[in-house]
């Protein structure tokens, strides 16, 4: 192994949360002010997600009082206290800068559904062979 690779092993979180673009996550990211340390989060859907290792880093989009805010996040960061998924998001592209032109209700991202064993199809075949 490389010193470099030995050194970004050290510095690489355990484990981390899994997401992907698109999803609502909220970011909970250690803020100190003077003495104190606080945790502040920033909530939003993910637009990308960019590098790999050490420097990996992601983009979380939110739009406050008509106000589009975007922050990257290292991903193996110490100030990135915890990343928690709110809700998955259904698209087919990588990076979502599209969503940086549209506003309000044309902005939304669907929702992803978890595909049961059985769908309601085959529930009413069953039903009818019996």
């Amino acid at each position: 192994m490389d010193i470099l690779d030995q050194i970004a092993a050290k510095r690489m979180k355990e484990s981390t949360t899994d997401f992907s673009v698109g999803d609502t996550v909220r970011v909970d990211i250690k803020v100190i002010e003077g003495d104190r340390e606080r945790v502040q989060a920033f909530q939003g859907i993910v637009l990308q997600r960019r590098g790999s290792g050490l420097s990996e880093t992601f983009t979380v989009r939110k739009v406050t009082q008509g106000v589009g805010v975007e922050r990257i996040f290292p991903l193996h960061s110490p100030n990135v206290s915890a990343i928690r998924v709110l809700r998955k998001g259904k698209v087919r592209r990588a990076k979502l800068f599209y969503l940086r032109e549209l506003k309000g209700k044309a902005a939304r991202i669907a929702e992803k559904t978890e595909k049961t064993e059985k769908s309601e199809k085959t529930e009413k075949t069953e039903k009818v062979e019996e």
